[in-house]
């Protein structure tokens, strides 16, 4: 079972904590799983969110097709690393943290 994250970040989102299954939307090929603080729509993966997969470089891209889904940017509100998605490149799905140590 994954332990979520529990730190000022989380706290100041209300404390509330998902973890999302994030897939290609051009091809549906597994990313990575991803732990989502807040409501709200997903606009940035935050890097220290990952939880299976991390990536590296300036770029998100799907291993798969290639294409690429956001870009790395710095958070300027929290000065932490994050990457900005594209509009509709990714598809998402809350899944249960028990579900996920089986693919870890």
């Amino acid at each position: 079972m994954y332990k979520f994250k529990t730190d000022k970040y989380q706290k100041s989102r209300g404390g509330r904590s998902r973890v999302l299954d994030i897939t290609c939307e051009g091809c549906n090929a597994h990313i990575t799983f991803y732990q989502k603080d807040g409501p709200g729509v997903l606009k940035r993966m935050y890097t220290d969110r990952f939880i299976d997969s991390r990536p590296n470089g300036s770029e998100l891209t799907c291993t798969v097709c290639n294409r690429i889904l956001g870009n790395l940017i710095n958070y300027k509100k929290e000065d932490r690393p994050a990457y900005r998605l594209y509009v509709g490149s990714v598809k998402k799905r809350v899944v249960s943290s028990r579900d996920i140590t089986a693919s870890i």
